[in-house]
């Protein structure tokens, strides 16, 4: 593949390029003036968190493969050496848009809302001494100006920190100072005003008060200064206790070089050298920036609870969702029928309550779970534990690899251990991301396996924002397949050959080639076809390169891919039967569906896996058919309902930009909005059958019972 016809026959877009457009795609929220005010911030902070983890491990990996001299090309015919140049002015130029975007565009809205930001300068003698008296009162005690001459050396200063490096005039030449500006304290702070909701940040107070600081010194210059480090763990799978090699690798990833520094513009020369110098950083890792720097704390700005009238509309899970209306008992309706949550438009609380219901029901007597990525105070967890201390057998497998995550799965995984569950701490060489729970009941008529199948975490702090589907079932081909993951996850069972399930890393590859070989063989019959795929990223190369054969063979492929996309629509003679959305808005989109057209008789699956490498070959993934009729008919109306969205989507061109759908002579459709919106419909139903039966009053007989 490194002739440039061999390319033509396999266009393919670099991984790393592709994710920098999908960054785009949220940074252009923040420009959008139809969108709230806070929400446009808030956009503008996920910008910011999104490259900073970005940096840590995907530009951290490049530059390590050139550091090795790795030369091997990546599907689009780069090197790591290629790749390097065109990543970093792509990301300078994605730091101008973002600061542009906050300057000219979020600032002056502020201002027409009267909430702005100030520097000392610009303040009344009454903010002045306000800051002065918090500085004396909360920052000073908490400061800690770090000295760097021949005798202190340089700190090992946190990753992601925010710090200040001060120049002073020594007797000869200069030296230096850093003080971090304390991750402690809210970065904001709202200052006195007459005129609207005023604020400063904390960086500028230190700085206006510096002299306090280093009373006994000449100040020459001051500069805010962020770096981020290399923060990829290498972990020695090997080692005969995997907690403390994770634990280890954590530690050094508080030391990784550092492989980015924002500067502000106006440092001045010699305190950019003296930076370098001791970071140990090259020019194109630089980026000097207006400030504030690290965008990242407008999140937690965006909260604040007063300005909740300039964000979007809530959109409010319904609690129970309308396919558990009725029921007392979780067990009885599942036994009835299979049933679907859609999150967060119908509440996680029906997982919650799954899984609390196990723990106390005298006839469960096992629960089995995979937890790849939990909440701080997990419910979840929880219930867990009050299952094992209620004396169920619980097996939990708790995947310690989950990136950025592996701390709080640690303490998690012990406090679950010190309860009495059996843990297992994921699986050596492979991450295990299926997300599927267990629970084995006595009923009257026998030992039955109820199971929640989902597309995202078993966390109930991102199942608010993250939109995610689940499956409950007890039937028995289901259950059968999932006690034998379970034993393949647990112990040293190979993988069996599944009823229902599709798991990789085994068989997940084929069975997606099978299922897109299928649809081009129908085509060439003459046979109903397609593939419609929803999936976060899309960049398997077997996978793409399949799909281009399936457009050439005139299958209508219809892809919504949130993030990453390889894959290159509407080329003429390749991809011309292939159209590629990309949905940004509210919600994150995160659940996993596939269609198969199936010479008319459409098949569906949801699961944990994208179209990736490391999904189909180096993790434990699940997909599952749904097969009742009534789930079936909304999952596809799901997918229709959001290949219908002209207001959250982008496509794809031809050429790789994404733009806008026209929406002139289209009723306006927000898949979102419009999902919430069904979701309270069908619960409003049930409610107005309860709102029409009579009162039932209530004696003094039945309070005595």
């Amino acid at each position: 593949m490194n002739d440039k016809t061999e390319k033509m026959k396999f266009p393919y877009i670099n991984r790393e390029l592709s994710w920098m457009d999908f960054n785009a795609r949220v940074l252009e929220e923040a420009f959008e003036r139809e969108n709230p005010i806070m929400e446009r911030i808030r956009f503008l902070a996920i910008s910011a968190s999104n490259l900073d983890e970005f940096f840590m491990v995907r530009v951290a990996g490049v530059k390590e493969q050139v550091n090795s001299d790795y030369r091997a090309e990546d599907p689009s015919g780069l090197t790591p050496k290629q790749l390097l140049p065109l990543l970093s002015n792509k990301i300078h130029t994605f730091a101008e848009k973002q600061y542009s975007c906050l300057h000219r565009s979020i600032f002056p809205a502020m201002r027409k809302s009267n909430i702005s930001f100030i520097f000392p300068d610009e303040m009344n003698p009454d903010q002045l001494h306000f800051i002065s008296d918090y500085f004396d009162k909360v920052l000073f005690p908490v400061l800690t100006p770090l000295a760097v001459d021949t005798s202190r050396p340089f700190p090992l200063l946190a990753n992601k920190s925010l710090n200040i490096a001060v120049r002073l005039k020594g007797e000869e030449d200069s030296y230096f100072a850093v003080v971090q500006v304390p991750s402690i304290l809210s970065r904001f702070l709202e200052v006195p005003s007459d005129h609207g909701k005023v604020y400063v940040l904390l960086e500028n107070v230190i700085m206006y008060k510096l002299e306090e600081l280093f009373e006994l010194s000449d100040i020459r210059s001051a500069c805010p200064f962020r770096m981020t480090r290399n923060s990829d763990l290498d972990i020695d799978e090997e080692s005969e206790d995997l907690l403390i090699e994770i634990q280890k690798s954590i530690k050094k990833r508080k030391r990784g070089k550092p492989v980015r520094l924002e500067l502000l513009q106006k440092c001045d020369p010699e305190t950019r050298k003296f930076l370098i110098d001791m970071l140990d950083i090259s020019e194109d890792e630089i980026y000097e920036l207006p400030g504030p720097l690290d965008l990242t704390f407008f999140s937690k700005f965006a909260s604040i609870p007063e300005y909740e009238n300039l964000c979007f509309k809530p959109i409010e899970p319904v609690y129970p969702p309308a396919d558990f209306w009725g029921y007392d008992n979780i067990f009885e309706a599942i036994r009835e029928k299979d049933r679907m949550v859609h999150h967060p438009y119908e509440s996680f609380e029906t997982v919650v309550d799954f899984v609390r219901r196990a723990a106390e029901d005298k006839n469960v007597l096992a629960i089995k779970q995979t937890l790849y990525r939990v909440s701080g105070h997990s419910p979840i967890v929880a219930a867990l534990i009050t299952a094992a201390e209620n004396g169920k057998q619980v097996t939990v497998l708790v995947e310690l690899k989950a990136r950025f995550d592996e701390e709080n799965n640690i303490l998690w995984a012990k406090k679950l251990e010190e309860a009495g569950c059996h843990v297992i701490y994921g699986l050596a060489g492979l991450k295990t991301h299926c997300k599927i729970l267990l629970v084995v009941r006595r009923d009257e008529d026998g030992i039955r396996r109820y199971l929640h199948m989902g597309t995202g975490n078993y966390n109930d702090s991102t199942a608010k924002i993250y939109t995610d589907i689940g499956v409950f079932t007890c039937k028995e081909p289901y259950g059968t397949d999932a006690s034998s993951l379970f034993n393949v996850l647990t112990g040293y069972s190979r993988p069996p050959e599944y009823n229902r399930f599709v798991v990789a890393p085994h068989g997940m590859r084929n069975f997606f080639q099978r299922m897109i070989e299928k649809e081009i063989a129908n085509a060439q019959q003459g046979l109903p076809c397609g593939i419609t795929a929803k999936v976060n990223s899309l960049v398997d190369p077997e996978i793409i390169m399949l799909l281009y054969k399936a457009s050439q063979a005139n299958v209508p492929i219809r892809l919504l891919v949130r993030g990453i996309c390889c894959l290159i629509p509407g080329l003429t003679g390749i991809s011309e039967n292939i159209t590629v959305h990309s949905i940004v808005g509210q919600l994150l989109e995160h659940s996993r569906i596939f269609r198969f057209e199936n010479a008319g008789n459409p098949k569906i699956y949801m699961g944990s896996a994208d179209w990736m490498q490391r999904n189909l070959d180096r993790r434990v993934e699940l997909i599952f058919p749904i097969e009742e009729e009534d789930l079936r008919q909304r999952a596809f109306s799901i997918l229709d309902l959001m290949l219908s969205d002209n207001i959250n989507t982008r496509m794809m061109q031809s050429d790789t930009v994404y733009t806008h759908i026209d929406k002139r002579g289209k009723a306006p459709c927000n898949c979102q909005i419009e999902f919430s919106r069904l979701a309270r419909a069908a619960v409003s139903k049930f409610i107005e059958q309860d709102g029409n039966k009579p009162f039932h009053p209530i004696y003094s007989s039945e309070l005595r019972k």
